[in-house]
């Protein structure tokens, strides 16, 4: 989530300024941004949740991004912002706390589970006439955590395809769910963008919201020490993918992961970079800017990765899983 400092002016200008096609553009682009910030973790906690585990994700992705909106927050205090950015600096650490407590917690209780198996697998004598599906998923328990997700999905399916139109069926559950994730992650970004304009909207007819001047430059003035506290966040920012992008190539997979996820964090990363050239292209600003610009694109470049590994592992996922 990259830091909202540049964007402060817009929200605390207290002179009256006309509001011009790029203002508006700005406004409502960092608006959409915003949203996009707010919501990015819910589809991956909604996916944690109906797969029962959270193995696909990289717990140091979220400890370098918690670490980030931790020094953000704790910039923005010292800077003294105004109180909203401040209050939605708190939302994304609590956010950020809740997805990592989720991921502990399935931990935690999948290591116990696996334990329980293999205790109990270890003490009882196989019996030559029992049937491979048990010893298939102790089995399971000792390969990795991709492999552990292919075995479950596979389990899944074998429970509902036993006859002889299994892969006429199969072909068509596969269009049907990609179809259906399209559809879905395309209705909730138009959601996203619909919420982000409204908010917008809203917050400029009630003066909330006010076009920063031009002659501003990047915003009102900052501390040293809260700007380096900024530089940092925005340095945890970039770099906090490359531990999940690691993960997703050590696995050869991306299942569990969820796409919306990324999706959300790419819009949201677009808006914002695009939201601060849109107020102005001075040279100055730009300059006083280049942090924030930087760490929007490199973490863009980070996420288009990402989805090159979805579409590259997809094939892989399918292949292992399949009969």
């Amino acid at each position: 989530m990259p830091t909202l400092w540049s964007q402060v002016s817009s929200m605390a200008s207290a002179e009256p300024v006309p509001l011009t096609a790029r203002e508006a553009a700005s406004g409502l682009l960092g608006s959409i941004s915003l949203t996009c910030w707010i919501f990015v973790l819910v589809p991956q906690l909604i996916e944690n949740y109906r797969n029962g585990n959270a193995e696909a994700i990289s717990l140091v992705f979220l400890g370098v991004w918690f670490v980030g909106d931790v020094t953000n927050l704790i910039g923005g205090l010292w800077a003294g912002l105004v109180p909203v950015i401040v209050a939605i600096a708190v939302y994304f650490c609590i956010a950020d706390g809740v997805l990592i407590g989720q991921c502990l917690y399935y931990k935690m209780r999948n290591s116990r589970l696996h334990a329980f198996h293999r205790r109990r697998s270890s003490v009882e004598t196989p019996d030559p006439t029992t049937p491979l599906l048990g010893r298939r998923f102790s089995d399971s328990l000792h390969d990795g955590p991709a492999s552990r997700r292919r075995s479950w999905a596979s389990q899944h399916r074998d429970g509902h395809a036993n006859g002889p139109d299994d892969t006429l069926a199969k072909i068509v559950e596969e269009n049907e769910a990609g179809r259906s994730a399209w559809i879905k992650n395309f209705s909730s970004v138009l959601a996203i963008c619909v919420i982000g304009m409204g908010g917008w909207t809203i917050a400029w007819q009630s003066g909330v919201w006010q076009p920063a001047p031009q002659e501003d430059g990047g915003g009102a003035e900052i501390a040293v020490g809260a700007q380096v506290v900024g530089y940092f966040s925005a340095i945890c920012y970039l770099g906090a993918r490359l531990p999940q992008i690691y993960k997703n190539w050590k696995d050869k997979s991306c299942e569990g992961l969820s796409l919306l996820f990324f999706i959300l964090s790419l819009l949201g990363n677009l808006t914002y970079g695009a939201g601060i050239l849109c107020h102005s292209t001075e040279k100055n600003y730009i300059v006083t800017n280049i942090p924030w610009l930087l760490g929007s694109l490199g973490t863009m470049v980070e996420d288009i990765t990402i989805f090159i590994q979805f579409r590259l592992y997809a094939v892989a996922d399918s292949t292992a899983a399949g009969p």
